[in-house]
């Protein structure tokens, strides 16, 4: 299944590095990493003063093509964090 360029576009749109971001009304403690000279992301997010918790990893193939893969929860979920959080 192909990422949808919305997502990919917001998801390209947050700052590499930890830093704060709000979503949903609420704080979070946010960290983008890039691996594998840029094939390979990892986004996680925490909340501050409650239980909220965001993680995936997104690969960019050599066609292009990128695979999200939520790490233990929803597709839906992080979808709508990268698209709804703002960065600090």
């Amino acid at each position: 299944m192909s990422v949808d360029p919305a997502f990919l576009a917001a998801f390209d749109a947050l700052p590499i590095g930890g830093y704060g971001g709000t979503y949903g009304g609420r704080r979070y403690r946010v960290t983008k990493s890039t691996y594998s000279s840029g094939r390979s992301q990892k986004l996680v997010a925490e909340e501050l003063g409650g239980a909220d918790y965001i993680s995936l990893n997104l690969y960019r193939l050599s066609d292009g093509a990128a695979i999200l893969k939520p790490c233990e929860m929803a597709e839906d979920k992080v979808v709508a964090f990268v698209l709804g959080v703002t960065a600090d």
